[in-house]
């Protein structure tokens, strides 16, 4: 009697895993570096020292750099809203909004850190790739709904007024976005804590005494 052997293990699971992931990081630093028309697959391929082969079957490029701003952001891939992390909700259902605020403000700096580069090699991208252009627009939106969560969560704590929550979440959108980070980390030479600092004060002075 002859048996098939599992060719869907655990291991074998596990591997394909961690080569993918090791690809997306491969190809995230190059696009940030290189840009995402200079970044070739074969490039990416030599980054994470996996065949060509292995580069193609992780998908499109246009596929690993979205993988690659996921991955950046939140440690896994998928469009995951903010409000679904796991991390996130523990900070926004904390009782005191002092801690809330700068859990919150910690949580989007360090998002920052991490992907704020990606997100504008997306946006330069776009111009180039459709699929890209998709995916930076679904973005947006995305990020413009969970701004608005944010703004409404204001509203429930008694921070805001509830007339106020489309404008404080443009302006929530504005202070903690990825353009606003690199514009003083990246220009301007700040460090992510001065950032830090700054953002919960900004929320606080621009949004929480304004409306």
């Amino acid at each position: 009697m002859t048996t098939t052997r599992d060719y869907s293990s655990p291991s074998r699971a596990a591997t394909a895993a961690r080569t993918r992931r090791l690809i997306v990081d491969s190809a995230a630093e190059l696009f940030v570096r290189d840009g995402y028309v200079a970044t070739t697959m074969q490039a990416i391929a030599a980054r994470a020292e996996v065949s060509v082969q292995s580069v193609h079957l992780a998908g499109p490029k246009a596929a690993i750099l979205i993988a690659a701003f996921e991955l950046a952001f939140a440690g896994d891939e998928g469009r995951h809203s903010l409000t679904e992390r796991p991390a996130l909700q523990e900070i926004m259902g904390h009782p005191d909004t002092d801690a809330v605020l700068a859990g919150y403000v910690r949580f989007l700096t360090e998002a920052n850190k991490h992907a704020a580069a990606i997100v504008r090699v997306m946006r330069a991208a776009s111009d180039a790739d459709p699929l890209v252009r998709a995916a930076f627009d679904d973005l947006e939106e995305r990020r413009a709904r969970d701004m608005r969560l944010g703004a409404e969560w204001m509203v429930s704590r008694g921070l805001i007024h509830e007339s106020a929550v489309a404008m404080a979440a443009d302006v929530l959108g504005y202070l903690t976005g990825p353009d606003t980070y690199l514009a003083f980390v990246d220009d301007r030479g700040w460090t992510p804590e001065w950032y830090e600092t700054w953002l919960d004060r900004a929320i606080r002075v621009l949004i929480l005494d304004v409306y």
